[in-house]
C-alpha cells in the first residue's frame, strides 16, 4: 500500500464540512475504495435516523466517533450532497428555494401571461407578477403578491401589445407545495397529455417538497463498514493517504 505516497496531494471537502482536508488524490486508489463499497464481505446497510450526526452513527456502530469519515468514503451521495437533513430542515430548505406563489390553469400558457406581466384576480382583487412559467404542467410562479387569488376566478392581464388576456384559475398554492412533475403507476415521470383536461387519475403529483423529501430519505440509506473489520480497513486506508 506504500505506493500511494508517490501520488499528488489534493484538497478534499467531505460533505457539508467547512474544513478542507489534504489527501492523496482519491482517484488513484479508486479500485481499493470500490472493492470495499461493493464487496458484501466488507459492508452492511444502515438507515440514518432523524437528527443523527456522522459522529453519533460512528459511535453507535464502532463505539467511537473517530470513524465518521468512513461513512462518506463508503457513500458517494454523502460526499457529493452532504449529510441528510432533518425533516424540519427539509421543509425550511424547500420554502427557502421556492418562496413564491403558484397558480395553475387548465390551459396552454405558451402565448399568454408572459414573465413580467401583472396578473389580476377579477373576484379577489389579488395581484402578482409572473416570475417563472412551467408550461409542461400549466403552472405560473408569481411574486410581489397582494391579496389572495381565489380558485375558479378569472385571472386577467394586459400584454405588451395592450391586449387583455384572461384564464380561469384552476388552483393556487405556495410554490414549494406546487407540482414539480408527475409520476405514472410505474413511478416514471410523465407529461400531462392534455393541459386543458389536466393530469389523469393514474398520474401522481410530486411537489417540490415531496421531491426534496424523497431525495433526503434516499441519502439516509447508506452502506457502512462492518464493525468487526473497521479498524483494519481504516488503518489500511489511512496508510495509503498518510502525508
Amino acid at each position: 500500500m506504500k505506493y500511494f505516497s508517490a501520488y499528488d496531494l489534493v484538497e478534499y471537502q467531505f460533505g457539508q464540512e467547512t474544513d478542507v482536508s489534504v489527501f492523496r488524490n482519491i482517484a488513484v486508489y479508486a479500485e481499493l475504495v470500490d472493492k470495499i463499497k461493493n464487496d458484501i464481505a466488507f459492508y452492511m446497510d444502515y438507515n440514518i435516523l432523524e437528527f443523527e450526526r456522522p459522529d453519533q452513527v460512528s459511535y453507535k456502530l464502532y463505539n467511537t466517533p473517530i470513524y465518521h469519515w468512513t461513512l462518506f468514503l463508503m457513500n458517494d451521495n454523502l460526499r457529493e450532497r452532504g449529510w441528510p437533513m432533518s425533516n424540519r430542515d427539509v421543509l425550511k430548505h424547500a420554502q427557502k428555494l421556492h418562496p413564491n406563489t403558484s397558480l395553475r390553469f387548465k390551459a396552454y400558457l405558451a402565448e399568454v401571461f408572459k414573465v413580467g406581466q401583472t396578473l389580476n384576480g377579477s373576484t379577489s382583487g389579488a395581484t402578482g407578477v409572473v416570475n417563472h412559467r412551467h408550461l409542461d404542467v400549466g403552472q405560473l410562479v408569481i411574486n410581489n403578491v397582494t391579496g389572495t387569488f381565489q380558485v375558479g376566478e378569472i385571472v386577467t392581464s394586459v400584454n405588451s401589445s395592450g391586449i387583455i388576456e384572461s384564464l380561469q384559475l384552476e388552483s393556487t398554492s405556495p410554490e414549494y407545495l406546487s407540482a414539480k412533475y408527475y409520476l405514472n403507476g410505474n413511478e416514471e415521470r410523465v407529461d400531462i397529455a392534455d393541459l386543458e383536461i389536466g393530469p389523469t387519475a393514474q398520474q401522481t403529483e410530486i411537489t417540490y417538497l415531496d421531491d426534496y423529501t424523497t431525495e433526503n430519505e434516499n441519502l439516509k440509506q447508506i452502506r457502512v463498514i462492518k464493525p468487526d473489520i473497521i479498524q483494519n480497513v481504516a488503518r489500511a486506508f489511512k496508510e495509503a493517504v498518510t502525508l
